[in-house]
């Protein structure tokens, strides 16, 4: 059992009000068109890489 002083952590050990400096000091470096498009691309590079390992389990699944 844990001791009730250790408390359970976000994103990362990172809470809600980290993330949201985070996320403020992004925007003002690099502008919120900027951020939308790292976003966008690091969502689609995510999705595509579910898919290739699909993919190849699909394949692994056949050859047995």
């Amino acid at each position: 059992m844990l001791p009730t002083s250790i408390q359970t952590a976000g994103f990362a050990g990172l809470g809600a009000p980290e993330i949201l400096v985070i996320a403020i000091v992004a925007v003002v470096l690099f502008g919120g068109k900027k951020v939308g498009d790292l976003g966008k691309g690091l969502g689609e590079g995510i999705r595509n890489f579910k898919t290739a390992l699909k993919n190849e389990d699909d394949e692994t699944k056949k050859q047995a």
